[in-house]
């Protein structure tokens, strides 16, 4: 079978499920893991030199607080053309983060051999490993990706009878510095589950930008900053965005010195299998739990405040 990913997190439900050999295309963001992807063909390409503008600028770029304008990707149709996939995954969650669902139909009805388009919708924890399950069931492999998804839910299972009964932080998850934008989808879940009180979006919600007075107004007593697609070492550059906002000091994570740098896109901005890493190292920051995999400085760093 020949697959096309169209999804940085459909390339890691491919290579969760073992079919790493058969992905014969992919984009430019999919970074995971390094040593599969890096020779895997790229279809796709960067709209914006989003490396050189700011958030805000990033921000006004696609459409602002509507998060529906233009997307940061376009697809190379005839290199897709050329691999001549057997499937091509993608989604229809986002017409800013990953090219459009629209733009990838558009591009498949040209082919000659038409693929099968198969569309990725998680909105909430379960219906990533739901999502695990029914690629897994379309692609063939039903027994691995039953068996996967299986052990994923043995993971988050083992972390929530952790936490069970601990104090419970009420946490501020932000995934954009410039407007502050609240983490929506599945990333309440996964406080939940790491031992904590989410605070400014709902479980499976897709969020809109927020006025600073409502994180103020929260008082959480932990900070999550987890840009999406943002390296930690970017997130670090502009974390500084905050400090200068009025009541930023008295915040209980602020005096408590609970403001966290999380490597957004591996582990909480991507709808993939490693949410549920995600939760072991919320778990680490919250409770100072660790799984069988010791949290590393790349996935989780306390923001030095002084």
């Amino acid at each position: 079978m020949r697959i096309v990913s169209l999804l940085p997190a459909a390339t890691d439900l491919v290579v969760e499920l073992g079919l790493a050999a058969d992905l014969v295309g992919r984009t430019h963001e999919c970074d995971w893991p390094p040593e599969v992807v890096a020779s895997v063909p790229v279809v796709t390409a960067a709209v914006l030199a989003a490396d050189r503008m700011s958030s805000r600028e990033i921000s006004d770029a696609v459409g602002g607080a509507s998060h529906r304008g233009s997307s940061l990707y376009t697809l190379d149709v005839e290199r897709l053309a050329e691999l001549a996939p057997d499937v091509v995954l993608t989604q229809d969650l986002c017409d800013v983060c990953a090219v459009s669902y629209t733009e990838v139909s558009r591009a498949v009805r040209v082919l000659d051999a038409g693929p099968r388009v198969i569309s990725l919708e998680p909105h909430t924890l379960t219906d990533v490993l739901e999502c695990l399950e029914s690629v897994g069931e379309a692609l063939g492999v039903p027994e691995v990706a039953t068996r996967r998804a299986d052990e994923l839910r043995g993971r988050l299972a083992a972390v929530h009878g952790t936490v069970t009964g601990l104090p419970r932080p009420r946490v501020a998850a932000i995934e954009w510095l410039d407007p502050l934008w609240p983490a929506g989808h599945w990333v309440p879940e996964q406080i939940r589950h790491a031992g904590g009180e989410p605070l400014l979006a709902e479980a499976g919600e897709h969020t809109r930008p927020m006025e600073w007075q409502a994180l103020r107004a929260a008082q959480p007593d932990v900070i999550l900053l987890m840009p999406c697609g943002f390296t930690p070492e970017r997130t670090e550059s502009e974390w500084r965005l905050l400090t200068g906002l009025p009541g930023w000091a008295d915040l209980p994570a602020v005096r408590g010195g609970q403001v966290w740098v999380l490597d957004g896109p591996a582990y909480f901005n991507r709808p993939g299998p490693r949410v549920v890493r995600g939760v072991e190292v919320l778990a680490h920051v919250l409770h100072g739990i660790a799984a069988d995999v010791p949290v590393t400085r790349a996935e989780a760093r306390r923001v030095r405040l002084a």
